[in-house]
């Protein structure tokens, strides 16, 4: 922890806004992205796990012992959140949407293009049967697998840092990461073997 974030958190807890801002600032896009792929297929969640994360941060920074990094305890803060989603989720009765939004006001949508280069519809529909056919498969994942696949793949943490995140042993992060793994790649292997034979 560097020194100038020390010293936005002690004025933090003192009630000062404009530095828990800035510490907000440091942090909101990595705990939106980590939000947005837990709660997979739930983007209204997502958007209240991100916004109840600083909230809670703020009520309870005066809390925060500084043994481990402010991201640290920001990213525990929102898995727990999306647990508590997720669990919320499985105990109530499930409806299919016949019909998904498009993603594109979440920054979802196709990616900057190079000046020169448009790409072609076709690399357009791929790269969008691509992003649907992830989304899906996480979707899919168990939560706790699904956690730990988006704090290491997606995240780029250490097993270490994803231990500390959720607060398991490095040996069970591997262990999940593993099964987590393999799950996505059956789900691929399986959503491309029936196109694979027409």
């Amino acid at each position: 922890m560097t020194q100038s974030e020390r010293d936005l958190i002690d004025r933090s807890r003192d009630g000062d806004a404009e530095a828990f801002t800035k510490l907000v600032a440091r942090y909101e896009d990595r705990i939106f992205r980590l939000a947005k792929r837990v709660c997979v297929g739930m983007p209204a969640d997502a958007d209240d796990v991100y916004q109840e994360t600083f909230l809670t941060a703020f009520e309870k920074l005066k809390s925060f012992r500084r043994d481990s990094d402010l991201g640290t305890w920001l990213y525990r803060i929102a898995s727990n959140l999306c647990f508590m989603r997720y669990r919320k989720k499985k105990r109530e009765p499930f409806v299919p949407l016949l019909d998904r939004p498009h993603d594109h006001e979440d920054g979802e949508g196709p990616a900057l293009s190079v000046p020169d280069r448009t790409p072609t519809p076709e690399e357009t529909a791929r790269k969008k049967e691509l992003q649907a056919a992830v989304g899906e498969a996480l979707a899919r994942l168990p939560a706790d697998y699904r956690l730990i696949v988006v704090l290491r793949d997606v995240e780029g943490m250490s097993n270490e840092e994803a231990a500390k995140v959720l607060g398991i042993g490095v040996a069970a992060v591997k262990s999940r990461l593993h099964r987590g793994r393999m799950f996505l790649r059956d789900e691929f292997e399986r959503a491309s073997s029936p196109k694979a034979g027409r």
